[in-house]
């Protein structure tokens, strides 16, 4: 069972997204927040399984919330939703901490599905918007020099190949089912892609994809 708080300052929202969870049978909402203290506090508090947070909200927004929480090594994995399309807040989400990033207007199956996969490790955000955005990143800024091609830690062309999947927001699965690998081989990539490049996880790999030119 995922146990989930969901954050919105709107009741009538967080009511709705609590009635179309109940029927689903391994996801529970265990509590729920109208500002970005008590969330904080909240979350603190009871440690659930995943966030479902809102950006826009009084008394401080969702990306506060992820700030604070991160700073105190107390962020749980968290989608963040919005009713907008908004590439600002979608890379200020990304770079806070968040692991997902959807439209509030998704349907009961596609956000359940979103939140097994977020809960079990992986990342989800909207393949159109990341990618938009992260074009718009690399257009804003100078172009690298390309990596050196034998410098022991490059990535090597299919690791370049699955970064810009997991660019495009495609789960390991997916990727595998793509290239016709297996799962686990997926997994080993993404993990030397990840040492490699320095960074913790799938989002700080796509950022650092984008500045070294890979992607």
């Amino acid at each position: 069972m995922t146990r989930l708080v969901v954050v919105d300052d709107q009741t009538l929202v967080r009511s709705g997204i609590r009635g179309l969870l109940d029927l689903t049978p391994d996801l529970t909402v265990v509590g729920e927040a109208g500002d970005a203290g008590a969330a904080i506090d909240l979350i603190g508090r009871i440690r659930p399984d995943l966030v479902l947070l809102d950006i826009r909200m009084p008394g401080g927004s969702g990306i506060d919330v992820l700030t604070t929480l991160s700073q105190r090594g107390a962020l749980p994995p968290t989608i963040l939703l919005t009713t907008f399309d908004d590439d600002d807040a979608f890379l200020e989400g990304m770079r806070a901490g968040a692991k997902g990033f959807l439209l509030k207007d998704i349907s009961l199956e596609r956000l359940a599905d979103a939140i097994r996969r977020v809960a079990a490790g992986e990342t989800l955000f909207l393949p159109g918007l990341t990618e938009r955005v992260l074009c718009g990143l690399a257009e804003a800024s100078p172009a690298p020099p390309a990596p050196a091609p034998h410098a022991a830690d490059a990535l090597t062309p299919r690791e370049v190949e699955i970064l810009r999947l997991v660019m495009g927001g495609f789960a390991n699965r997916e990727i595998a089912e793509a290239l016709h690998v297996s799962e686990g081989t997926i997994k080993n990539h993404v993990s030397s892609i990840l040492s490699k490049l320095g960074v913790r996880d799938r989002v700080r790999a796509v950022l650092r994809g984008v500045s070294l030119g890979y992607v």
